[in-house]
């Protein structure tokens, strides 16, 4: 056992608004699982890139409300450009958790909220790391 991460879920109050959005930031795919409720899988990627897969449930509660903790771990998405994901998100309806900032030796990172509120990280790397 490697103890790596190997899968994520979205919780979405409007799941067919979330994929929409993940569809038009980030390419993301997703099949509608046959079980009960509603659950897809999400395909971030092939098999040969770098990366994990995961799924987007049906949120059993209310969203997060503005402002609150993080009271979860949050999944960071490598992206090309931190500005260009966060102008597209910020586009496609979700908002800045987290403006975009220096890590020295590994790149940038910001966050942003999805349409339903989940915090999403944004990494671009530094060329010049490792």
């Amino acid at each position: 056992m490697s103890n790596r991460p190997v899968h994520f879920e979205i919780h979405a109050s409007s799941p067919e608004k979330s994929i929409a959005f993940y569809q038009a930031l980030f390419g993301w795919k997703f099949e509608r699982y046959p079980v009960p409720g509603v659950y897809y899988g999400v395909i971030t990627g092939d098999e040969t890139s770098r990366g994990i897969n995961g799924g987007l449930i049906q949120r059993m509660g209310p969203p997060p409300e503005d402002g609150a903790p993080v009271n979860c771990w949050t999944v960071t998405v490598d992206v090309e450009s931190v500005d260009k994901a966060m102008a597209k998100a910020l586009e496609l309806g979700g908002t800045q958790a987290l403006p975009k900032m220096s890590i020295p030796h590994v790149g940038y990172v910001a966050y942003i909220k999805d349409v339903d509120g989940n915090i999403v990280g944004l990494h671009q790397n530094d060329p010049g790391a490792r």
